[in-house]
């Protein structure tokens, strides 16, 4: 037999090899085995098994890395059309579906010796007291580990093998599963009542589960009923990720629908529904995947779910996968869904890949957030992996968001996903009031930096006196965004990238937050001819804002929740345990603290700077402040008190944030599309990113030139506008120069194939790198 293997180099193509006796019975389509490749031995999935090779001499497989197989052949599927779609290599694409921890040449558990209490002897010996009393705790408890024991005991591992001797006990080495929620108290939650809007939904989402069809409509896909049938699966998929510009052939008529838009306002129970739909595909005997941005992926809201299934009929085990956790807590816990031991996973991108069988359901919570993209080859959406690897394993899908982005909603609009609303907070909680103060107007009366209006420290000072809490969120760590001499106008640059250097002030040190330099704080302007005493620092970050509010309310508990402060793996979750406990009056935090958090004394949140992302130079700009906006306001009012949200900005007529004061989706959608469409913007187009880089600005430029000729020439039959090239909005990052060339085009999958042609014949300069980025989301 031979296997033939995808090496985790990337060259494009696959390798044979003989399969030796020895391992024969061990070797299948998805095993990881180490192979040699030239004088290396190199790690390999085998991706397919033949009896036949057009070559000799074949070097045999060295290896095979676990008694099961890592990459099952529907995620080996997946990762096809990852590679296909995403213009990347097919083995980037098949690494990316295994952690890192999980692909090592080792297997990574972790062994720990167990005692374990044998069959007692006819005739029991008298032992010294010490014995017995170490006897009596393994004579009660039956097995634990040796190191529990001689804590436990107050004894030494020669006393325990010494009752070994005797025959009393056994001590073996044994996998030790390492759980990161060991140690958690979790106590069981009961099913909720829901509401009407909930219930409608949720009976909408088990009708799909329960239905045997393959899940999308032709209707929902733009595709005529009578469509020709026996079409390939990657046609099937690329017609269901983000494809309203793009009408693709269905292949068989689908009479349920299985992806579903879940748009619900802030605290409309989302959640429970979730939950519940979670429940039913376990009734089914079936698994679920729960994908949570990383950002929002908090303790609580792991909590929640351990929660409702840690007891009870459906009582099953739930896997948690993000970056926070060690590498053998990652290798662990992917392990035991790989076993069929945990049937629900919550994690964050990468979790989209774990491998649950079957599946049933998979929930894309937050479904509209960026950092559901990969920013490395391969630059795939987990939303729309998700779509799609629901669509080969007959799955439901669920996206879920307060704000959809406006691809997702427009799908929805268009009847290629099921809408469900939710249009009222639960239990008749009302929407926080939401003021938005003109810090024009604000600064005009004060001399100096003005962090806090009058209106929002009036609004802090109410909350302490009535012992409620508040959350400050202002999406800029550090004290001061740059360092600057007012006499020259000298400003402290990252000499590596096209950026002002961050000042933070407990550290003493200036940071650059795109290639990590640092550099010391000058004491005068380091312009030679300059020497200014007064150079001064500018704008805000939550460093300055926490020592503001020391001293405007020197009695209030304030606690920074940014990535400065949050650095080990528990400093999350204590500060939020604090902060749920009442231990803390007012937290200061970016992003992490924009989503997912449910705290009910939560009565004000304050958005500092809330128009700042604005004036970034991305057709976005605006959607993404109207989601943060309404993210962060939805924090607050949880509980039976009203909320109430001030928002701080110099731009305060901007469409997005008056739509989002008025909490008004459809009406900011609705005028959004329309600039969209105007400019051939998505949803109205799709857009691949080509991105040139090197350290010499001249070849970069020429490379670029260069490469939008060959765009031309090469691609004339597909559907296609050309941007550029022109140099990227972050000019030199980590010292590469940065050209970029923007592609609209309403048939992607065409694209995306005359690219990969193009890409695998393109010469550039050897010191010139290509990075392609299909259906990107940062345009920096």
């Amino acid at each position: 037999m031979i296997a033939r293997v995808s090496l985790e180099i990337a060259l494009r193509k696959e390798f044979d090899y003989a399969i030796p006796p020895a391992l024969a019975r061990q070797i299948e389509v998805g095993s990881r085995v180490q192979v040699p490749f030239g004088a290396r031995k190199i790690m390999g999935t085998v991706t397919a098994l033949a009896e036949e090779s057009a070559h000799a001499n074949l070097k045999p497989v060295l290896k095979v890395i676990g008694a099961q197989t890592l990459v099952t052949p529907k995620i080996l599927k997946l990762a096809r059309w990852i590679s296909d779609y995403y213009c990347c290599a097919p083995e980037t694409a098949l690494k990316s579906v295994l952690p890192e921890a999980v692909r090592k040449k080792e297997e990574g558990w972790k062994k720990q010796l167990f005692v374990r209490a044998s069959p007692p002897p006819a005739e029991f010996p008298k032992l010294p007291k010490r014995q017995q009393e170490v006897w009596n705790i393994i004579e009660e408890r039956r097995e634990m580990l040796l190191t529990e024991l001689l804590e436990l005991a107050e004894t030494t591992a020669a006393t325990v093998r010494k009752l070994e001797d005797r025959g009393l006990v056994e001590v073996t080495p044994e996998i030790s599963e390492r759980d990161p929620y060991a140690r958690e108290h979790i106590l069981p939650t009961q099913s909720l009542v829901l509401n009407t809007p909930q219930t409608v939904a949720l009976d909408k989402i088990k009708a799909a589960m329960d239905d045997g069809g393959t899940g999308i409509s032709p209707v929902a896909l733009g595709v005529p009923p009578k469509a020709s049938e026996g079409l390939s699966i990657r046609q099937e998929a690329n017609a269901l990720v983000r494809r309203d510009a793009e009408p693709e052939p269905a292949g068989r008529l689908f009479h349920q629908q299985k992806v579903f838009l879940l748009h619900g306002v802030t605290g409309s129970g989302k959640t429970e529904i979730y939950l519940q739909s979670i429940a039913h595909a376990l009734e089914q005997g079936k698994g679920a995947i729960v994908l949570v941005p990383e950002i929002s992926l908090t303790p609580q809201t792991v909590e929640r779910f351990k929660a409702r299934f840690s007891s009870g009929k459906l009582q099953t085990l739930v896997a948690v996968l993000h970056s926070h956790l060690s590498a053998g807590e990652r290798h662990d816990e992917w392990h035991k869904i790989r076993q069929g031991r945990a049937r629900i996973v919550i994690g964050a991108r990468s979790a989209v890949f774990a491998p649950v069988e079957p599946l049933g359901l998979v929930i894309v919570d937050e479904e509209h957030e960026t950092s559901y993209k990969q920013e490395e080859a391969p630059r795939y959406h987990a939303r729309d992996v998700a779509i799609v690897r629901g669509r080969m394993e007959n799955a439901v899908v669920v996206l879920g968001s307060a704000t959809p982005s406006l691809e997702s909603y427009h799908n929805a609009k268009k009847g290629k996903y099921a809408l469900l609303e939710l249009p009222e907070r639960v239990d008749d909680q009302k929407m926080p009031r939401v003021r938005v103060v003109d810090m024009r107007q604000a600064a005009a009366k004060e001399k100096g930096g003005l962090i806090f209006s009058p209106q929002l420290k009036e609004a802090i000072h109410q909350r302490l006196d009535r012992q409620e809490q508040t959350i400050l969120f202002l999406n800029r760590r550090g004290y001061s965004t740059s360092l600057q001499c007012e006499k020259c106008g000298y400003v402290a640059n990252c000499p590596n990238c096209s950026i002002s250097l961050t000042y933070h002030r407990i550290e003493q040190k200036l940071a650059c937050h795109i290639c990590g330099f640092v550099d010391k704080v000058p004491k005068v302007c380091p312009e030679p001819k300059c020497k200014n005493p007064a150079i001064r620092f500018s704008g805000t970050g939550t460093q300055r804002v926490e020592e503001a509010l020391a001293k405007l309310f020197p009695r209030a508990r304030v606690r920074r929740m940014d990535s400065d402060t949050m650095k080990r793996k528990d400093d999350y979750r204590k500060t939020l345990g604090e902060f749920r406990a009442g231990k803390i009056d007012i937290l200061v935090g970016t992003q992490m603290i924009a989503k997912g958090l449910h705290f009910p004394n939560v009565t004000l949140v304050g958005i500092i700077h809330a128009d700042s992302a604005l004036h970034q130079p991305d057709f976005r700009a605006g959607e993404r402040t109207f989601q943060l906006l309404t993210q962060v306001a939805g924090r607050a009012g949880r509980g039976d008190v009203e909320g109430e949200v001030f928002v701080q900005a110099f731009a305060p007529f901007h469409p997005a944030i008056q739509y989002a004061r008025r909490h008004d989706f459809t009406g900011f959608y609705e005028q959004e599309l329309e600039f969209r469409e105007q400019l051939k913007y998505p949803p109205a187009s799709r857009v691949a990113l080509l991105t040139l880089k090197g350290r010499n600005e001249d070849k970069v430029k020429f490379s670029a030139d260069h490469l939008r000729k060959v765009i031309e020439s090469t691609a004339p039959g597909v559907d296609l506008m050309i941007s550029g090239p022109a140099p990227a909005p972050l000019h030199r990052a980590e010292q590469f120069y940065r050209h970029q060339i923007m592609l609209r085009t309403r048939a992607m999958s065409k694209l995306s194939g005359a690219l990969a042609k193009m890409v695998a014949a393109l010469a550039l300069p050897e010191d010139v790198t290509l990075s392609v980025d299909i259906d990107p989301v940062d345009l920096s």
